[in-house]
């Protein structure tokens, strides 16, 4: 089978298209052939080794070569064999979420996998572009700072992977959204339910002087809490998705002195996936894809997302080979 290898950390032309094994599957165990797959903030970073919380992520990941030689965590494809004990999917189940090692034809899974069943409504380059972003901002927005009808929140990084998502689902949990982006994203963000969207490029929302916020979500990492501070009421969040050495200290401090918060760390799926997969099946969540590339140009995919820029989703499609 095609597969992308890299066998050492660095720019985006250290992903190769290889012919490897295709793999066998064990009696618990369930063969996926990938139709799409995607680029997320953390495939770029453990190709390129500039992870965060270094050097304890690195020791994981490999420290001086990497551990995992195929990337890839969000899928979709289709259950083309089960082992014996399987009792969860059949043949033919199309499937969406995550998995390992999926820059490739097939891949390896388990019942544990975060795997759903596709709706019948949703496209494979759908599937393979909503895990990161949704799961990343339910866990924080809802899991972390239990968001309130009413509350008002400011999501820095609104049109990105997890922004979009994140903007969806303040405005359906009854917040009043304010959405930070570029010039060329500011329709887009107010259409997916901003209240009010500031153009970063034109002004720095941190120099805000009239403005108060419950929850301040910083996707992108660019802020800080000292610059944030002051623009957050007496109970205020500030959740930063990025974790830092700094921020988990901020969160320790914060936690035990004063009413303003800190909040950082990693996503979990919990039950999530099945609350994504019926909000696309009731029309009430848009999946925004910014580009598709064709799995032997995956490095091209990796450097247009790995620049900043992308809206939504930068999807990897397999269907043409």
């Amino acid at each position: 089978m095609k597969a992308i290898v890299r066998t050492k950390y660095g720019a985006p032309e250290v992903l190769k298209l290889e012919e490897i094994e295709k793999p066998i599957i064990k009696e618990n165990e369930i063969l996926i052939k990938v139709h799409a797959t995607s680029v997320t903030p953390m495939d770029y970073r453990v190709r390129s080794g500039k992870v965060p919380l270094w050097p304890i992520s690195k020791i994981l990941i490999g420290f001086w070569k990497p551990k995992q030689k195929i990337l890839g965590t969000e899928v979709s494809g289709e259950v083309v064999e089960i082992g014996n004990a399987v009792k969860k999917f059949k043949i033919g189940d199309k499937v969406f979420g995550t998995g390992e090692n999926v820059y490739a034809e097939y891949f390896i899974a388990t019942e544990k996998n975060k795997l759903e069943l596709m709706p019948d409504s949703m496209s494979f380059e759908q599937g393979a572009s909503v895990y990161f972003g949704f799961i990343s901002a339910i866990h924080f927005l809802k899991r972390i700072a239990n968001i309130q009808r009413g509350q008002r929140i400011l999501i820095n990084g609104a049109s990105g992977g997890v922004g979009v998502f994140a903007v969806q689902l303040a405005n359906q949990f009854g917040a009043e959204v304010t959405g930070v982006c570029s010039s060329k994203n500011v329709d887009l963000v107010r259409s997916l339910g901003a209240k009010r969207v500031i153009d970063y490029t034109k002004a720095d929302f941190t120099k805000e002087k009239n403005q108060k916020y419950d929850l301040i979500f910083d996707i992108v990492g660019k802020s800080s809490f000292s610059k944030c501070r002051k623009l957050m009421t007496k109970n205020g969040i500030y959740l930063n998705i990025i974790p830092s050495f700094k921020l988990f200290i901020q969160m320790l401090w914060t936690s035990k002195l004063g009413k303003k918060k800190v909040i950082t760390g990693i996503a979990e799926a919990g039950e999530n996936l099945t609350l994504l997969k019926d909000l696309v099946e009731s029309n009430k969540l848009q999946i925004i894809i910014d580009k598709v590339y064709p799995l032997e140009k995956v490095a091209d995919a990796h450097a247009y997302a790995e620049k900043g820029h992308k809206v939504g989703s930068v999807v990897i499609t397999l269907d043409h080979l």
